[in-house]
């Protein structure tokens, strides 16, 4: 596919990086800033241009007459907007904007529509969304969705003394009776795809993949709480605290909203009536105690600071918050915040990159490729991909005990007319089934690539 990304900031250069990784895509990357462009294009081996993707001439050298998806990600809403139009009517390509502001969250479907748009991204209301999944499920760290929301992939951590430690793969449903695979497993450095073999230890980051009511039966036979929580404190009240508390509220959970600037203060107090809104430094210690903090069943740092936002998510730890969730913003220091243990971390830039990786890849399926869904796991060194199961497939009808199949790579679940399976060896897959694949491996467009 023939795809333009109009701005390198971080999301532009993580979606680039994304889908070079493909070697089947035809990028070309346009920014304002020279450096920028030479560097991600260098580094990634993909065109780059210099100039404004609102510049018909730009986008017209960069190919947009025959491309098939325009990504604008640039830092202007306004401009994302306009530079998707000129490339709607300078060629007839697919095109993807970002757009941030809140008072353009209301007339996004009439925006889609008028502009052409296939597709609007908000990155405040994505991230918002994920903290409202993880918040509903605490256990889990990090929650994944396949087969329109039937099938999950879960991230928590062994802890001491856990039925868990010191027990092999192969024994999990035997012993523990939970229909569940574990299909990651997170070693400090390491990341492993294991086998039957596998043994687990306390400490481990594991992710398994489970239908979304076998997810509650698991945790709750290994003895972890399931129930989501009931009330909710927030440092911050920029707008992706506005967008969970409105989610959180919707669902029942009580909001607590700390914020230090007083006219914004008044703006969440007209936008969320049935929240509690506090004005004051959430990096305030005796006011976070005074309004509750210890006995919160959850805690989110969404201040405008990474380095607040981590030592919020710390203080919080230390008064034993249970379920506690953390905005960082700057990709570059993953790595060094992942070692604290600081529960659930979100990186807005990443679930944007992300989101719109998906839609590509939906986007490439109905020109040759057979991916549904497409998500990173186990700290982005593996993938969890849908296939949808054709009839022309060399893998139709065979016991997954016959197929041979490449190192590291995993066949997790099979979703069938609503069905969910975690397969074993003498089960199946037909025409028509979504399997979900698990693999550190990379460049796998069909489900017949997992073959040796």
């Amino acid at each position: 596919m023939k795809i333009i990304i109009v701005g390198c900031g971080k999301v532009g250069s993580k979606i680039a990086e994304m889908l070079s990784r493909e070697n089947e895509h035809d990028i070309t990357v346009i920014d304002l800033r020279s450096q920028v462009v030479s560097d991600v294009a260098n580094k990634l081996d993909i065109m780059g241009l210099t100039g404004s993707g609102a510049n018909l001439e730009n986008l017209i050298e960069a190919g947009v007459e025959d491309a098939d998806i325009l990504i604008a990600v640039t830092g202007s809403d306004e401009l994302n907007l306009l530079t998707c139009l000129m490339a709607k009517k300078a060629g007839n390509c697919q095109t993807i904007a970002r757009v941030r502001k809140p008072e353009y969250s209301k007339s996004i479907g009439l925006l889609k529509d008028d502009l052409g748009l296939a597709m609007i991204i908000n990155p405040e209301f994505a991230a918002a969304n994920e903290m409202a999944r993880a918040l509903r499920f605490p256990s889990a760290i990090h929650i994944d969705t396949f087969a329109k929301g039937r099938v999950e992939i879960l991230k928590f951590r062994i802890t001491e003394n856990s039925v868990m430690d010191n027990l092999k793969v192969c024994d999990i449903s035997t012993k523990l009776k939970s229909d569940i695979l574990v299909c990651g497993v997170e070693r400090e450095d390491e990341a492993f795809i294991p086998d039957g073999n596998f043994v687990m230890k306390a400490g481990d980051m594991i992710s398994i993949i489970t239908s979304t009511t076998g997810a509650g039966q698991f945790f709750q036979t290994i003895g972890v709480k399931t129930n989501r929580v009931r009330d909710c404190m927030i440092a911050g009240g920029g707008d992706t605290a506005y967008y969970l508390a409105y989610v959180l509220l919707k669902s029942g959970i009580k909001v607590k909203i700390v914020e230090k600037d007083e006219k914004r203060c008044e703006e969440l107090c007209q936008l969320l009536p049935k929240a509690d809104i506090i004005h004051g430094d959430a990096t305030d210690n005796q006011l976070l105690s005074e309004e509750g903090l210890e006995q919160a069943e959850s805690f989110v740092s969404l201040t405008n600071l990474d380095e607040e936002n981590v030592l919020l998510s710390l203080y919080a730890k230390s008064k034993k918050v249970g379920k506690i969730v953390t905005k960082i913003n700057r990709i570059a220091y993953d790595k060094v915040i992942g070692e604290m243990d600081l529960g659930t971390i979100i990186y807005p830039k990443n679930i944007t990159a992300e989101y719109i990786v998906r839609f590509v890849r939906a986007k490439n399926n109905s020109i040759g490729s057979n991916i549904e869904t497409i998500h990173l796991i186990l700290d982005g060194k593996a993938e969890a991909i849908e296939f949808v199961i054709k009839a022309n497939t060399d893998v139709v009808g065979k016991p997954l005990s016959s197929i041979n199949i490449k190192e590291n790579t995993l066949i997790a679940c099979i979703h069938r007319n609503g069905k969910v399976i975690i397969p074993r060896g003498h089960d199946t897959m037909e025409t028509g089934d979504t399997v979900i694949v698990v693999t550190s491996n990379t460049g796998y467009e069909d489900i017949n690539d997992i073959l040796a």
